[in-house]
């Protein structure tokens, strides 16, 4: 199980062969690498999965391989056009996902890759950006001339980029990590990162075409992928309001809605977090989570239900179907721009 959806497994993976089985979507949210929160978002599982399911099958008509195999509507499995509901379970093809064996914050990629034979999840995140936001990580970690930009410092606004920065992550370690292509190409096993990158690149322009058709603002993404046969899939979930940040007219049209909250209205939970993550670097521990103080806290019921239009009108906005009943996108972000 991950932190907002489950999987069922109808047949196994093997050394030789992909299994089958499907993802559950759930109502469930994580923000900060906490895990699931106090609070459900009605709404919200749908809401992934029918966005997911719309950009996977964009991603098929233009070439791109996928583990996608349609949703499950009445216990059959079909393209999103068949459903006459949002759907809540897609189905999908399953690779083994071997143990990483780690000593403290020292993990044993060898390890992981001798179980995973050729048949395997790649324990990467691939990071595409189109814009770097006030506040973005990669402000933090880079300058302007490590990406080929022609100024010195990061300017005080936002940037919007001409072409996207791809970058490599972990995504098993308990507090991930940005890597450079070296230590990318090694974790990435049998698996290319050049081509990694492509496929991103493939698939940040698939979502950002559909994203600007619908006068949203797609600012970056992740994409998750496996290695079978020789040929490297996108896997996971692909340009959700979870996997990715999306703007409309200026407001955030993503998760990032619920992180801010949290920033303004739990702060000192925020900032347990982050101390929580520095104290387990300090020790060399892997799980940071036990050594955090304070307990997230439940948020008001107005917020949730702003949160679930949000989601809810979103995915109508971006698909261009009405799947739920939900006010106008417009509406929903002047209400979001407000929030405390």
């Amino acid at each position: 199980m991950t932190s907002v959806k489950q999987f069922r497994i109808d047949r196994e993976p093997t050394a030789d062969a992909l299994g089958a089985g499907s993802f559950v979507f759930t109502d469930a949210y994580s923000v900060f690498d906490w895990g699931p929160m106090p609070d459900a978002i009605p709404r919200k599982g749908a809401s992934l999965c029918t966005m997911g399911a719309f950009n996977f099958e964009r991603l098929e008509e233009a070439g791109v391989p996928t583990h996608y195999r349609g949703v499950v509507a009445e216990n059959d499995v079909g393209p999103l056009s068949t459903c006459s509901n949002p759907p809540t379970e897609m189905a999908i093809d399953l690779t083994r996902v071997p143990d990483l064996p780690h000593d403290g914050r020292e993990y044993d990629y060898d390890a992981y890759h001798v179980a995973g034979g050729g048949n395997y999840l790649i324990p990467l995140e691939v990071v595409f950006r189109n814009r770097v936001p006030v506040g973005s990580s990669l402000r933090r970690r880079t300058g302007p001339p490590d990406h080929g930009l022609p100024f010195e410092a990061w300017p005080e606004e936002p940037v919007d980029l001409e072409e996207p920065i791809v970058e490599f992550s972990t995504k098993y370690e308990e507090s991930d990590r940005y890597l450079d292509r070296e230590e990318a190409d090694a974790i990435a096993g049998r698996a290319d990162v050049a081509e990694l990158e492509s496929l991103a690149r493939e698939v940040n322009r698939v979502v950002t075409e559909r994203a600007d058709s619908r006068g949203i603002v797609h600012e970056d993404g992740k994409i998750e992928c496996l290695y079978a046969d020789g040929e490297i899939r996108v896997a996971d979930v692909v340009g959700t309001f979870d996997e990715n940040r999306f703007s409309y007219e200026g407001q955030q049209l993503s998760k990032e809605v619920l992180r801010q909250h949290h920033k303004r209205v739990q702060p000192d939970w925020v900032d347990a977090v982050e101390r929580a993550k520095t104290e387990a670097e300090r020790r060399d521990v892997a799980d940071w989570r036990p050594l955090c103080e304070i307990e997230p806290e439940p948020l008001n019921g107005d917020v949730i239900d702003l949160a679930s239009e949000l989601y809810a009108a979103g995915t109508n906005a971006y698909t261009g179907e009405e799947w739920f009943a939900a006010p106008p996108i417009e509406g929903v972000v002047e209400r979001v721009r407000r929030l405390g």
